[in-house]
């Protein structure tokens, strides 16, 4: 007779086993995190209606204090989880700083959420206000516009039942609530009466957040020949020939310095090292000075040669290639020093074989040093793609975007990929601080990305040897 060993209840002290006790481990933390979470946005709720100039940070306050309470509560009902509270912090993290942003990145991006519409109250539209006697009406005599109540409190609805105005005292330092129960021509019907300690001065609308569907999508694309097209053209482009050429470069200096026979070599990569060891702020600076067009050394130089001026980062092409340039300076380095790496696992039988047979070093290199090579560099290059495609930094550095190009949106200029591209919609002037419009671009990005990262593990044969 067969005993089959029943699994541990939940209840005990031992954890259960396998797959199946991790999920449940992680789904227990989950919840409790998620409850905290939950119990520390409701009190802060309740805070908030009763001490209206309550801090935000009260809702961590909050969750923290659930946390406390509710744990070892958790640890009584399953007295094993208390070997996976080393957990937390790598839960707390992930969801603070993976899955929040990509929640919030995918709800803006269908969303008009800008610099003007914040949610908070619009300090441009605020008026004098005056409160009638029994504190439930709000005159606006003096608004400064003919457009009507309803449009200038930004109403959903015709009677503006249930959306809210700002008040404000003398001073306009504090925000007060109060939703609105009916409007007139000029004036505001309150839900509730005013308290007898505000005294009402100033009345402003909210700038809400609403859901606009697709519309920051189809803004996208239908100004794409002026922005998503030639920027990603460009982002393909800049992340291709930096791969290629920073690759060759490496290539070449790698092989080279890998000689034993050169003497100093230790010397030689030492200096050929230094552009990687130098942090890429300073270095990319140096190339703005080094790049200017009337007083930079390189056009000093080419002026003593009898060379007309170059204007580096003026013109849209040579700005291309002067960020090429300087990121072949930034990268080489480390392809250079992968190649040194790489080439000390083959085997110097082989070119001992290969010289006894008569071939040439150029010879050896082909049959041997490159093929033996490839399998190493395959995953560098990828990686090295996908840093390139969303490479920041030296944009920003380098050229901050421009120059600027005739027929293009002034968020996307002639050198702006598309990260900077998005950057520049959701933060700089130019792009009105429109946070929706850039949570959508980064959902381009973010799709383009994975499509790129698929074509090149398909090229590479990633899929082929997974499946071994």
């Amino acid at each position: 007779m067969t005993v089959t060993a029943r699994p541990p209840s939940l209840r005990s002290v031992v954890p259960p086993d396998g797959a199946r006790g991790v999920m449940i481990a992680i789904g227990i933390l989950v919840v409790l995190i998620a409850v905290s979470a939950l119990v520390g946005w409701l009190l802060s709720t309740v805070t908030a209606s009763v001490w209206p100039s309550a801090p935000p940070y009260m809702i961590l306050v909050w969750i923290a204090l659930a946390l406390v309470l509710l744990t070892p509560t958790i640890g009584r009902l399953f007295p094993w989880i208390s070997n996976w509270y080393y957990l937390f912090p790598a839960i707390v993290f992930i969801l603070a700083f993976t899955v929040l942003p990509v929640v919030l990145t995918v709800n803006y991006a269908f969303t008009n959420y800008s610099g003007q519409n914040s949610g908070n109250p619009d300090s441009a539209a605020r008026t004098e206000a005056q409160l009638s006697s029994d504190r439930l009406t709000i005159n606006l005599p003096e608004r400064g516009t003919d457009e009507p109540l309803s449009a200038f409190l930004k109403c959903r609805a015709a009677g503006c039942a249930g959306e809210q105005v700002v008040l404000y005292d003398e001073d306009a330092s504090v925000p007060y609530r109060f939703a609105v129960a009916s409007i007139g021509e000029n004036s505001v019907r309150l839900a509730q009466p005013v308290p007898a300690t505000l005294d009402v001065a100033y009345a402003t609308r909210i700038n809400r957040i609403d859901r606009v569907g697709l519309a920051n999508f189809q803004e996208i694309f239908s100004k794409a020949s002026r922005a998503l097209w030639p920027v990603f053209l460009w982002t393909i482009s800049f992340a291709f020939f930096t791969v290629i050429l920073n690759t060759l470069a490496g290539l070449i200096l790698g092989i080279l310095l890998y000689n034993k026979r050169l003497k100093g070599r230790n010397v030689y990569r030492t200096l050929l090292f230094l552009p990687w060891a130098i942090p890429a702020v300073i270095s990319v600076q140096m190339w703005v000075a080094l790049f200017n067009q009337q007083f930079g050394i390189v056009n000093k130089s080419l002026g003593l040669l009898g060379l007309l001026p170059i204007p580096w980062l003026n013109d849209p092409l040579w700005a291309k290639i002067s960020i090429l340039l300087v990121n072949l300076w930034l990268g080489f380095p480390y392809m250079m020093t992968a190649t040194i790496s790489a080439l000390s696992t083959i085997n110097d039988d082989l070119y001992e074989a290969a010289s006894i047979d008569g071939a040439s070093r150029w010879q050896q290199i082909q049959a041997i040093t490159l093929p033996l090579l490839r399998n190493s560099f395959t995953p560098i290059m990828l990686s090295a793609f996908a840093f390139n495609f969303n490479n920041f930094g030296i944009i920003y550095l380098l050229t901050a975007g421009g120059p600027a190009q005739e027929g293009r949106e002034s968020t996307a200029q002639s050198t702006d990929i598309l990260l900077s591209w998005g950057y520049n919609t959701a933060f700089a002037s130019s792009g009105g601080q429109n946070y929706a419009l850039a949570s959508a671009i980064a959902l381009i990005i973010f799709f383009l990305t994975l499509a790129i990262s698929l074509v090149n593990f398909k090229a590479a044969g990633v899929f082929e040897e997974a499946r071994k």
